[in-house]
């Protein structure tokens, strides 16, 4: 097992370096010259030749790249990831200023999907063949072809402007992310739903199932204590990839509910090319996808017997 650990944070700290590598190259060939863009940001509308050169070696832009890749490397271990070009704060801390909210949305929208994909999973498993399994394989047909643009407009119609239930944009409140959220969890409710049930199924046709329901035991222990535990292990690293997803991928949706998070920043770096923000989003979206995948594939291997008994032969 502390094999599998040290090649498990090994191969994590190569992706990571990796990563730092293309968030570096992201800054320095994005089109337009940063030294340009901060002397216009300080009020310079038209900068001189001089003005831009000075700038550029202040910045130490007129650097050899790798030079440039160890001064940037050595400011991340320093906690300094820049100033915003357009806002001319600090990135870091902007980014801890709006990662909570992110967080916060990502955790409704993560209890949403397994609360009711799994349970629905479980009813559909349980009822395989009836009408009510044959409609939910209709519903999430549906459920993977609705854009999440189109949904959030839809839902924005109904329950803020005709139900006036919910606002329309974040107030600080968690009203105010229960929608954004439902509509960040809708396509993998829906997934979570067809994987629960053919996981179950499975567990359900092989032979420790069937002998133990054979013993007389009750449909819940057996499906509780026999079938769940063993079809839960691909749904935990499914919400674990989606988990790490929205918290580094949910611009569309904070983006239409003016939600401050760090998705919300990374579009508004975008438009107004402040490059030093959109390298620190995409080094930080990355470095929470490796952590949250290496967390999870650690719990599975401590949850599934199999992989233990795998490493201990090895």
């Amino acid at each position: 097992m502390k094999n599998y650990l040290l090649h498990r944070i090994l191969t994590s700290l190569l992706v990571l370096i990796g990563i730092s590598v293309l968030s570096f190259i992201l800054g320095v060939f994005s089109p337009g010259d940063p030294a340009e863009l901060v002397l216009n940001q300080n009020g310079l509308e038209s900068p001189t030749e001089q003005q831009i050169l000075a700038m550029r070696e202040e910045l130490g832009l007129n650097q050899p790249l790798y030079l440039q890749y160890a001064h940037w490397i050595n400011n991340l271990f320093s906690g300094n990831l820049g100033i915003s070009y357009i806002t001319g704060r600090d990135i870091l801390q902007e980014i801890f200023l709006r990662l909570p909210t992110t967080i916060e949305l990502a955790l409704i929208a993560l209890f949403m999907a397994t609360f009711l994909g799994i349970s629905l999973g479980i009813y559909c498993a349980v009822n395989e063949g009836k009408f009510i399994d044959n409609l939910f394989k209709v519903i999430t047909n549906a459920m993977f072809s609705i854009p999440s643009f189109w949904l959030a407009l839809i839902l924005i119609l109904v329950f803020c402007e005709h139900l006036k239930l919910l606002p329309t944009s974040s107030d600080g409140s968690i009203n105010s992310l229960l929608m954004p959220a439902f509509i960040l969890a809708f396509s993998t409710i829906g997934t979570l739903i067809r994987l629960t049930r053919n996981s179950l199924l499975v567990e359900f046709s092989k032979q420790y199932y069937i002998v133990a329901k054979l013993r007389g035991i009750s449909t819940l222990k057996l499906l509780i204590q026999y079938a769940l535990p063993n079809a839960i292990l691909p749904v935990i690293a499914l919400l674990g990839n989606y988990f790490a997803g929205i918290l580094g991928g949910s611009v569309i949706v904070e983006s239409i509910f003016a939600i401050p998070g760090i998705s919300f920043m990374a579009l508004q770096a975008v438009s107004y090319r402040d490059y030093p923000v959109l390298q620190a989003y995409v080094l930080v979206s990355g470095i929470i996808l490796v952590l949250i995948t290496m967390l999870v594939d650690i719990l599975i291997m401590y949850i599934n017997p199999k992989i233990k008994m795998e490493l201990k032969q090895k």
